[in-house]
């Protein structure tokens, strides 16, 4: 099966899955919450359940859920190097917990560190973006970016969650930081794709779990994005379980970004 029909089963069950076990619950659901204090619902659960049974079905590989302990996430990345899915059955909880329709499910297929494929639905919007490594993205058979405005850095619309920006970060990106306008979404799978479409034209996030960045930084990339982290310019060499990102949709965007956010550290 090739990677573009493997893609379509994919976004069949992030369709079915959220019109079974995440919208029923939308508006509905009461909450609790993790070890870490992270929150968490029974539809995230029950997501998380309908994907782990679902996908090594399409291909047999196991699956790692953000609703899994850690020590479960960190065993079955040491044995399963050869590929594993990541899924996050839910991202933007405390969105889905207040009503705020910014929520999505995110699937990725992922192979030596790397992602092979991925997909993020996001329900409400009825958008499901996706892409496979060296073949391009996608969002509802439109190839991305949907929309490409030709701006300068200085002019652009920023998605920025400063909540794990250290130094003097936080408070210079949100005072003197070089772009016109600033969003955040609180749901970075959504962040990725709406880069990738053309929606926003830079991101900055000071620390991203597996799951958030999996399918969606593949999707930004294969859609024409430059991606790197605070450390490094190769994104996919940083560390595996969380990960900063500095993203721009273009590569003349991307150069003056990467530089401000790094100089400002």
């Amino acid at each position: 099966m090739s990677d573009l029909e493997l893609l379509t089963r994919i976004c069949d069950l992030a369709r079915d899955v959220a019109a079974r076990e995440v919208m029923p619950r939308f508006l509905k659901v009461a909450s609790g919450r993790k070890q870490d204090g992270s929150t968490f619902t029974e539809a995230d659960l029950a997501s998380q359940a309908a994907l782990v049974q679902a996908l090594p079905q399409i291909v047999d590989c196991p699956v790692l859920g953000e609703e899994m302990t850690t020590a479960e996430q960190l065993k079955l990345l040491e044995d399963n190097p050869e590929g594993l899915w990541i899924v996050d059955p839910i991202d933007g909880t405390t969105n889905f917990i207040h009503g705020l329709p910014y929520f999505a499910i995110s699937i990725a297929l992922m192979r030596h560190g790397r992602s092979a494929l991925g997909v993020v639905y996001l329900p409400v919007l009825d958008e499901c973006y996706y892409a496979a490594a060296g073949q391009g993205a996608w969002c509802n058979g439109e190839p991305l970016p949907l929309i490409a405005p030709d701006i300068q850095t200085g002019d652009g619309v920023a998605i920025v969650e400063t909540k794990h920006l250290t130094g003097r970060l936080p408070n210079r990106v949100v005072s003197v930081a070089p772009f016109a306008s600033l969003r955040n979404f609180g749901a970075s799978t959504i962040d990725w794709c709406f880069l990738a479409a053309g929606r926003v034209d830079i991101m900055l996030h000071g620390s991203q779990k597996l799951w958030d960045y999996a399918a969606g930084a593949l999707i930004a990339e294969e859609a024409g994005c430059q991606l790197a982290t605070l450390n490094l310019d190769d994104y996919w060499a940083d560390r595996v379980m969380a990960r900063s990102a500095i993203a721009a949709r273009t590569a003349a965007l991307f150069g003056p970004w990467r530089d401000w956010v790094r100089s400002n550290r």
